[in-house]
């Protein structure tokens, strides 16, 4: 399955929001201190160095497919925290992990069903998973902005049989696959994260790293800032509101399971 390169620098700048989702569930967990714990899809490492942190006797492996993002977690030292680059399709542990945690990335995963059996082998007796991801509705407004300039004559070559970078499932969909497996127990439930930003710039800075990149990346070289700066253009005029702020939809699903 495709995976996709991202700039760490830019995505840690832009990346608040998913920082805020992260550290309220991390916050949440309900740790000892001596737990092995997986971070999918870790990105900068921020988040998990704060689980690091809160596993002093335990250990903590980040992975993550690009190495963009993993070569920033360089900066981030503690004994108790290795970072890799890792293809999250293709992780294949046994019965090593207490936690298995992941925040704003499973969306990039296409397969659950794979996912969730490997998840479910890589946890020990007794093990959780607990995942934040985009759900149905999630960036309604990037989605119908990239879709109309998909669909430009100019552009249409670059996006014939495009394969749509995301898996966003609406909640039952995703009760009726996480349900089917032998976890001792499910909680699924969602969340309306919408936001307002005062400042278009805020939502430049996440369009551009990263929702953007598995679009522009198809497209040519010459067209490459004429393709980003029309989504920008786009993006501006779809978001703003009557009062001068800015919005989108942001719509998360959130897993919680026992092995």
């Amino acid at each position: 399955m495709k995976t996709f390169e991202f700039d760490g620098e830019k995505y840690r700048k832009a990346s608040a929001l998913q920082k805020e989702w992260g550290i309220k569930i991390i916050s949440e967990l309900n740790l000892t201190g001596s737990e092995t714990i997986l971070d999918l899809g870790c990105g900068d490492g921020i988040l998990t160095e704060k689980l690091a942190q809160l596993v002093p006797k335990g250990k903590v492996i980040g992975i993550d497919a690009s190495h963009g993002m993993i070569k920033i977690t360089k900066e981030l030292k503690r004994n108790n925290l290795i970072f890799k680059v890792m293809n999250i399709n293709k992780i294949n542990f046994k019965n090593e992990f207490d936690l298995i945690f992941s925040n704003s990335t499973l969306h990039w995963i296409k397969d659950h069903e794979k996912l969730i059996i490997n998840c479910f082998e890589a946890l020990k007796l007794n093990g959780i998973i607990r995942f934040n991801f985009a759900g149905k509705g999630n960036s309604s407004h990037f989605t119908k902005v990239i879709r109309e300039v998909m669909g430009y004559l100019k552009y249409q070559k670059y996006f014939i049989n495009y394969e749509w970078p995301w898996y966003i499932p609406n909640i039952n969909e995703y009760k009726n696959l996480i349900y089917r497996f032998n976890f001792r127990e499910v909680k699924v439930w969602e969340e309306n994260a919408d936001r307002y930003y005062a400042d278009f710039d805020e939502i430049i800075k996440w369009v551009d790293q990263p929702v953007i990149v598995p679009f522009l990346m198809c497209v040519d070289e010459k067209d490459k800032k004429e393709f980003r700066d029309t989504v920008m253009k786009k993006m501006n005029e779809e978001t703003i509101q009557k009062d001068g702020t800015y919005f989108e939809t942001f719509r998360r699903i959130h897993v919680f399971a026992r092995k």
